[in-house]
């Protein structure tokens, strides 16, 4: 059984900057790409950014080039940096990772919640 664990997450003023972290266990192989959504209530899941293992980058438009994806070579742990974060950054974030050939994810997180104080 594969499980994504998500840590990192918190209150934080706005200007401020936080780092999530998430490792998965349970997977025989190490997963092809690893990310991160968002979500708020009454709204669709939005992405925030991933990463393959061989470190190409995918971010969501929404966030203007404020956060970085990032993950330790050869192993199914990924993070996300984030600065200058302002209120409309609350929300509930989730890690995801697929395999090879998937277009979606294939397993997530239980999701950390983020909320940004003005």
């Amino acid at each position: 059984q594969v499980q994504l664990v998500e840590s990192g997450g918190g209150l934080v003023q706005a200007g401020g900057s936080l780092r999530l972290s998430c490792v998965a266990s349970g997977s025989a192989v190490t997963f092809y790409a690893m990310g991160w959504y968002r979500q708020t209530p009454g709204t669709e899941r939005e992405l925030v950014g991933t990463v393959t293992i061989g470190s190409s980058t995918n971010y969501g438009g929404s966030l203007n080039g404020r956060v970085t994806v990032s993950r330790e070579n050869g192993k199914n742990t990924v993070y996300l940096q984030m600065s200058s974060l302002n209120a409309d950054d609350t929300a509930v974030y989730y890690c995801c990772a697929r395999h090879y050939g998937d277009l979606y994810p294939s397993a997530w997180g239980q999701g950390t919640q983020v909320t940004v104080s003005s």
